[in-house]
């Protein structure tokens, strides 16, 4: 890893292949049900699927698992409060989504495979088509953390504070107003309105990223937030969709450039593009 991206909460291949008998390690892919197979086609040894959706949402609102709901999630993997977790996805976002949701329900003993799992786990490190089975564990639950969270009366309240940045981290074209969902998405869908939440500051969450979605080196990342205007003595709130790159931004905010106040709005364009009298800027329309 470059320096400066080297943090612990990050783990490379080597570390994860000398870990795959570690009674005490779960590795865990993280990813979709609507491309399921790339989980099922091949994994890493010992790795048990969670679909971000199915497995880190709350089933009926639109919210994340709720702490019963994770407690049930970590005893059907097999986890305990002694177990490090390590998440890694074929989409880096993914990855960095549910490290949050375990570190907001309170498990602190969190890694991640740095990086896109076919890229950097490589073809000559081992894979297989094997499920993985786990006797149930008990997993009480714990507190839960919510400093990394803010809802949208919080926003609505804060959109004229010059102590806030909020960081649009969707593609140009979600930004802009052009279109709702990213421009690789077939049908454009999301949100009953196009555009951002006024004042918000535009960067795409590619920029942070190499081609393999390893971070970008770290004097990049932080020129890259203070053009911006995205400063360690700002608030900074970061959205997207539906907060899986905003995470990402939030990760390296908090992580990587070690900013202390960081937050992610999870309702992020799926619930503001949707709601009844709040301001929003499309700049296809001025």
């Amino acid at each position: 890893m470059e320096q400066g991206v080297d943090h612990d909460r990050l783990v490379g291949p080597d570390w994860v292949e000398a870990n795959l008998e570690n009674p005490d390690i779960r590795i865990v892919e993280v990813g979709s049900m609507k491309y399921a197979d790339a989980y099922y086609e091949g994994h890493i040894p010992g790795a048990v699927f969670w679909p971000w959706m199915e497995s880190l949402w709350h089933p009926t609102s639109r919210q994340i698992l709720s702490p019963e709901g994770f407690s049930r999630l970590m005893e059907k993997s097999g986890i305990t409060h002694d177990t490090t977790i390590v998440l890694n996805s074929n989409q880096f976002q993914y990855t960095i989504f549910a490290f949050r949701i375990c570190l907001v329900r309170g498990h602190g003993r969190t890694k991640m495979l740095h990086g896109k799992r076919e890229d950097v786990w490589g073809k000559e490190r081992p894979l297989t088509k094997e499920i993985p089975t786990f006797v149930p564990t008990t997993y009480v639950v714990r507190p839960s953390d919510e400093s990394s969270r803010i809802g949208r009366q919080e926003i609505l309240e804060g959109l004229d504070d010059p102590d806030r940045v909020l960081l649009d981290l969707r593609t140009p074209e979600e930004f802009l107003g052009e279109r709702v969902s990213p421009v690789w998405f077939e049908f454009d869908y999301g949100a009953v309105r196009k555009g951002h939440i006024p004042g918000a500051m535009h960067l795409f969450y590619t920029e942070l990223l190499k081609e393999d979605e390893t971070f970008m080196p770290l004097k990049h990342i932080r020129e890259t937030y203070e053009k911006v205007g995205a400063t360690p003595d700002k608030e900074i709130v970061c959205y997207c969709r539906l907060s899986h790159r905003g995470t990402l931004g939030w990760f390296v905010a908090k992580y990587l450039l070690g900013y202390l106040r960081v937050r992610v709005y999870e309702g992020s364009w799926t619930e503001w593009g949707s709601l009844m009298d709040v301001p929003i800027v499309n700049e296809t329309q001025e």
